[in-house]
C-alpha cells in the first residue's frame, strides 16, 4: 500500500511469518515457541526495530507467527534471522519451513487462522482465544495500535462470523478429543483406567471433561501451581499433585497427557523406566500435546510405552472432521470477502493524508490569488477584470503541475496515466481526429 506525503511516496505493508504444523515438524516448532515467560522480552526487542511499525506474536503448540506493519518495503528474511538468532536455530532450518503472507493474503491468513480454518483440529475454537492473547499481549508491549491492530479487530469479527453463520464448529473435534479417541481405542473399558494428566490449562481442561464421558473415574492432575489442580482435580472428582510428585504417582497411570507450558520437559526417561517396573511393565498410553515437549523424546524407545505428539493425532482427527469440510468451504468465502473488504478500507485511510496535502496546496493557491484581487479592488481596478483575473490565475495554477507531469508521463509511455486523469475529472473518452 503507498501512501503520499507531500512529494514523498512512503510505503506501508503488512506480513506474516508463519511456522506451523503444515511445515515444520514438532520437533522445529518446540524450538521456535515463545513461551509466556519471553512474550514481553521478545516484543520489546522487535518494537526497537527501525522496519517495524507495529508488530506481535502469535506461539501455541501448532504454531509460532509474526505478525507485522512496516514503513517501508518488508524485509522479511531480516525477520526470519531475528527469529533464528532468538531462539538459536540456523536460518537455512528457519527458511525451509516459513510461509510468508504479504497484505491481502496476509489479512486472510489471519482470519483463517482465528476462525479455525488453518488448524490441524479444522474449526476448533481454542486458537481464537490464542490470538486474543497474541493481540493482548502486543498491546501491553506497546507494539500495536495502527492498521495492524485495526486487523486484528476485523479478524475476530470475520471469525465471530464465521462461528456464527456455518456449521464449522458444530461437531467436537479438537486435540483434546483426539487424545482421548486414540486412549478409547487402545482400552476397551476407559472405566478402568486412570489418567494422570500433567498440566491444568485450557486444552486440559477440555481432556479431563472427554476421559469423564469416555468412562474414566480415576483423574489424577498434576500442575506447577497445586490450586489450580485442586480446582480442576475437584470438578471431576479427581486428586492433585505438585509436578515434583509425578514420580510417586506415575506407576498408577495407564494413560498419560501432558499439555504445559514449560520451556524443559516435566517426564523423563528414567522416572518412565521406574514407573513401568513397579507395574510390572502394564503398558502405558501416552500423548504429548505440548510444544515444547513436556516428555522426553526417548521415552518412546521404551518397550511398554505408547507415546504420541501433537503430530502423532492428525489421523484421528481427519477421521473425524470430515463433516466440517462443506462449512469450511463455506467460511472461506466469508474469510476471502472480510479480508478484501479490509484492504479496501485500508487502501482508502492511506489516501486520506494524501488527500489532505491536496486541499492544503489547493487552499493555499487560492488564498494567494483572492488576496492580489483583493489589493486590486482596494486600489479600484475594475471588478470585472479583477475577477477575470482571478479566475485565470487560478485556474492556470492548479492545473499547471498535473499537466506537466500528464505530458511527461504520456511521453515516457505511461498512457495509463492519461486514463486516471479522465477518471479523476470524468472526462469524456473522445478520439483525437487528425485532420
Amino acid at each position: 500500500m503507498v501512501a503520499g506525503l507531500g512529494d514523498v511516496l512512503v510505503v506501508m505493508a503488512l506480513f506474516v511469518i508463519s511456522i506451523n504444523h503444515k511445515t515444520a515438524p514438532v520437533a522445529i516448532r518446540e524450538k521456535v515457541a515463545f513461551g509466556p515467560e519471553k512474550m514481553a522480552d521478545a516484543l520489546a526487542h522487535l518494537r526497537c526495530r527501525p522496519d517495524i511499525d507495529e508488530v506481535t506474536i502469535l506461539s501455541t503448540c501448532n504454531r509460532t507467527e509474526l505478525y507485522c506493519s512496516t514503513p517501508g518495503e518488508p524485509d522479511e528474511i531480516s525477520l526470519i534471522e531475528w527469529l533464528g538468532q532468538y531462539h538459536q536455530v540456523s536460518l537455512t532450518e528457519l527458511k525451509a519451513c516459513c510461509n510468508i503472507y504479504n497484505d491481502e493474503d496476509a489479512a486472510q491468513h489471519m482470519m483463517r487462522v482465528a476462525s479455525g480454518i488453518d488448524s490441524m483440529v479444522l474449526g476448533e475454537p481454542q486458537i481464537l482465544g490464542q490470538m486474543k492473547e497474541a493481540h493482548a499481549s502486543g498491546r501491553a508491549a506497546g507494539s500495536l495500535g495502527g492498521p495492524l491492530d485495526r486487523l486484528f479487530q476485523h479478524a475476530f469479527a470475520v471469525a465471530k462470523r464465521v462461528r456464527t453463520e456455518t456449521a464449522i464448529g458444530e461437531n467436537p473435534v479438537s486435540v483434546a478429543y483426539a487424545a482421548v479417541s486414540m486412549a478409547s481405542h487402545i482400552f476397551s473399558n476407559m472405566g478402568q483406567n486412570t489418567a494422570l494428566l500433567i498440566g491444568a490449562g485450557e486444552t486440559i481442561e477440555l481432556v479431563a471433561r472427554h476421559l469423564y464421558r469416555a468412562g474414566v473415574r480415576s483423574l489424577i492432575v498434576a500442575n506447577r501451581t497445586l490450586s489450580r489442580a485442586r480446582d480442576l482435580a475437584a470438578e471431576f472428582h479427581g486428586s492433585a499433585i505438585g509436578l515434583s510428585d509425578i514420580p510417586e504417582y506415575l506407576h498408577r497411570a495407564d494413560i498419560v497427557i501432558a499439555s504445559t507450558a514449560s520451556p524443559l520437559p516435566i517426564l523423563g526417561k528414567g522416572a518412565v523406566e521406574k514407573a513401568l517396573k513397579r507395574r510390572k511393565h502394564k503398558p502405558m498410553f501416552m500423548v504429548d500435546i505440548a510444544v515444547p515437549r513436556d516428555i522426553e523424546e526417548e521415552v518412546s524407545e521404551l518397550a511398554d510405552v505408547y507415546l504420541y505428539t501433537v503430530d502423532d493425532l492428525r489421523q484421528v482427527i481427519e477421521d473425524n472432521m470430515k463433516s466440517r469440510e462443506g462449512a469450511a468451504e463455506e467460511a472461506e468465502r466469508l474469510i476471502a470477502a472480510g479480508a478484501a473488504d479490509f484492504m479496501y478500507h485500508l487502501r482508502a485511510l492511506d489516501s486520506v493524508s494524501v488527500l489532505r496535502r491536496f486541499r492544503d496546496q489547493a487552499e493555499g493557491v487560492r488564498d494567494g490569488e483572492l488576496q492580489k484581487a483583493i489589493r486590486l479592488l482596494n486600489r479600484g481596478d475594475d471588478p470585472e477584470s479583477v475577477l477575470r483575473m482571478l479566475a485565470h490565475g487560478l485556474t492556470n495554477k492548479l492545473i499547471h503541475h498535473p499537466t506537466v507531469q500528464v505530458r511527461r508521463a504520456s511521453a515516457e509511455g505511461r498512457q495509463e496515466v492519461t486514463g486516471w486523469l479522465r477518471d479523476l475529472f470524468q472526462l469524456p473518452d473522445e478520439k483525437v481526429k487528425n485532420d
